[in-house]
């Protein structure tokens, strides 16, 4: 990845506390999104590991793998799926498969679920996120590829944050590493 990617990556996130009721800072990345230039490139550099096995879709969990999801899909020339949360409350409508993630970082499991028309057999499905710390999301993921019969050929996020085993189970490459941003 180009080091002037790297840079703004870094130059643009923050911390942020979100008050006495929590016991962790929040990751804040939406200065991505803000400059124009990060989000031209975001999409790029996130496929490049994955372009020479031809992804025929992306497909990226609720709420910011939705932005991160389609850049990455335009990137490929590729369609985009969008994976939905049980508890947003806004459900698309049609048969769906579902799965439960294990419990994450903070020990939520989550209910994802794809929509059963857009993945299928002969999808080779490379997965897109922000930020993956335990992969207890994607591997919810890669159960419903599982389930739909589509391959999964890897996970793209911009921010690696989780133990090497982890990583290498689940064939994750990122951007940066939770240790290159500011504490």
């Amino acid at each position: 990845m180009p080091g002037e990617l790297t840079e703004r990556l870094v130059d643009r996130f923050r911390w942020i506390d979100p008050g006495p009721a929590t016991s962790h800072l929040v990751s804040d990345i939406s200065g991505w999104w803000r400059d124009p230039a990060v989000l031209a490139e975001l999409g790029p550099a996130l496929v490049a590991p994955y372009r020479a096995a031809r992804p025929t879709v992306v497909l990226a969990p609720a709420v910011t793998g939705l932005l991160l999801g389609p850049l990455a899909a335009t990137a490929l020339g590729v369609g985009f799926v969008a994976a939905h949360k049980a508890d947003d409350g806004r459900l698309p409508a049609g048969p769906l498969t579902w799965a439960k993630s294990p419990p994450d970082y903070r020990g939520r499991q989550v209910d994802l679920a794809v929509r059963d028309r857009h993945l299928g057999p002969g999808d080779r499905v490379l997965v897109v996120d922000d930020w993956v710390r335990t992969g207890a999301q994607l591997h919810a993921l890669y159960d419903i590829c599982a389930a739909r019969g589509a391959e999964v050929l890897g996970t793209a996020v911009a921010v690696v944050d989780c133990p090497p085993e982890v990583a290498a189970e689940l064939r994750i490459t990122g951007l940066l590493a939770g240790t290159d941003l500011p504490a």
